[in-house]
């Protein structure tokens, strides 16, 4: 692993979960995370990727507030924290050097499992040119290692 992704002092900037396919992301200043399930209160709490591997399978998403903030600032395009449609909002946080990787989010283990590249849905959700904008930026799919509750402001760092 690059020294990028090894050492590093992140934070998080906002928690986002959404009950159902296609509606509102909800804020929360904390979130339960259940190893095997995902957030309490998230679409994806109890969701099953048919054919997937437990060890792999993604039960929460992440993404840069940078990666948002260039969408703004390059590109003109408005774009809240929670259009995103990931849950966990960092600051300083390198995600994709952190795929296979393990990393603390306050007192949760995670394991990067896979990039969370934007998707066409995302787009039609959203504004034009998201998509692209966000190819390698669109933030990290990771699994729960060991459980509990992460807050807005919480350290993100490497699991040592």
């Amino acid at each position: 692993m690059s020294d990028t992704g090894s050492a590093f002092a992140g934070e998080v900037v906002a928690i986002y979960t959404t009950p159902a396919e296609g509606t509102p992301t909800r804020s929360q200043n904390e979130v339960r995370a259940v190893t095997g399930q995902g957030l309490e209160g998230d679409r994806y709490f109890f969701h099953r990727e048919p054919g997937s591997d437990p060890g792999k399978r993604s039960e929460i998403t992440l993404i840069e507030v940078e990666a948002i903030e260039a969408l703004r600032k390059d590109l003109g395009i408005d774009f809240g924290l929670g259009d995103s449609r990931r849950n966990v909002i960092t600051r300083n946080v390198p995600l994709n050097h952190l795929v296979f990787r393990r990393f603390k989010v306050g007192d949760v283990t995670l394991e990067g499992v896979r990039l969370a590249e934007p998707c066409g849905y995302l787009e039609d959700l959203t504004s034009k040119g998201v998509r692209e904008a966000l190819i390698h930026r669109g933030g990290l799919r990771a699994r729960i290692v060991r459980d509990g509750t992460i807050h807005v402001g919480d350290a993100v760092s490497p699991d040592a």
